[in-house]
């Protein structure tokens, strides 16, 4: 039987002291860039795995992490949690994708479970949860890091900086003499409103056109929302001619929608998504979109969940950038 690889012995491959293969592992302090490589390459080379059982009766905690998003099927959590997977694993800290369904029961019921279980940190993009759901689990003294487009009290966040890229997405719209611009937004009910409706509003208002409240519709971030947005938008008598959508997943219902009625995207109406999903190049027309990287996200979620675990108490905001995508549905 082969015998378990241990720090020692990674140490020993990558000529450096135990301490520092600890430090890699945990991030408790900086390690140059290139001794970081060499040790990582040893521990691939040994195979080895940090002793979760020893480390879970240490400190009273699972060796697990919960990253609990509304929608499954939308690939940019997908991307989100490969990012954060690949981030803690090499810590001996694994993720459990949890979906909510967009629902509040569910999110405050993963949360509870996540105490329950003791489990290490919980990385939460909250749907309908109230910024006081989450002391179920602060109050646990279990770190939270909340992804989200605003502010959920003093928790560490992650959120987008997407003005610039909203921005440029007008200009092109603009730019092409479309002046009647719809959206089809997240329902009222969701947390903390809709920034990238107020963004787009405010934004639109410089460039010399307005986003009427006739010409915003509302619904779920789902593809049937986004096919029942666009109908009821083509159907109103002041029709647009630039539609803006919530995400990705609801400018692909649109897309759909626009064929079954016959309407060119884009030389009737233009389209604008938002994330930049894996399918947004892969649809017909290629999806114009602003790109808020999952990766990036899901990274910055990681770093900021190692801090926590390791002491900090303070919390952080880490604001991703976003880009905006100019494709052929503009």
């Amino acid at each position: 039987m082969r015998e378990r690889v241990t720090m020692a012995d990674v140490a020993r491959a990558a000529e450096v002291s135990v301490a520092t293969v600890s430090y890699v592992l945990s991030g408790k302090r900086p390690v140059a860039p290139a001794t970081r490589s060499v040790v990582e390459a040893a521990i691939a080379e040994l195979g080895f795995v940090v002793n979760t059982t020893a480390r879970s009766l240490r400190t009273g905690r699972s060796s697990l992490v919960a990253l609990i998003v509304p929608d499954l099927a939308n690939p940019f959590f997908a991307q989100l949690a490969a990012a954060l997977q690949a981030e803690l694993r090499v810590l001996g800290i694994h993720v459990v994708v949890c979906g909510t369904r967009a629902r509040r029961e569910e999110e405050r019921a993963l949360l509870a479970e996540a105490v329950q279980q003791r489990f290490a940190g919980v990385v939460i993009t909250p749907f309908r949860l109230l910024a006081d759901d989450l002391r179920i689990v602060t109050d646990a003294g279990i770190p939270a890091v909340v992804s989200a487009d605003v502010s959920f009290g003093p928790v560490d966040l992650v959120t987008p900086d997407a003005r610039a890229a909203t921005r440029q997405a007008l200009e092109l719209v603009t730019a092409a003499g479309r002046r009647r611009i719809a959206m089809i937004a997240g329902p009222r009910d969701a947390t903390g409103g809709d920034p990238r409706l107020e963004q787009l509003r405010a934004l639109a208002l410089q460039f010399g056109t307005a986003l009427p409240h006739e010409l915003v519709v509302r619904g779920e971030h789902t593809r049937d929302a986004g096919a029942a947005g666009f109908a009821e938008l083509m159907s109103r008598r002041y029709r647009p001619d630039a539609v803006f959508c919530g995400n990705d997943v609801i400018a692909v219902g649109a897309l759909d929608k626009a064929r079954e009625l016959g309407i060119d995207i884009p030389g009737d109406v233009g389209l604008v998504g938002h994330d930049d999903a894996s399918f947004a190049s892969l649809v017909r027309p290629q999806l114009t979109t602003i790109r808020y990287p999952a990766e990036e996200v899901g990274r910055a979620a990681a770093r900021l969940l190692k801090e926590r675990l390791d002491g900090r108490t303070v919390h952080r905001t880490v604001r991703v950038k976003a880009e905006f995508v100019a494709r052929a549905s503009v």
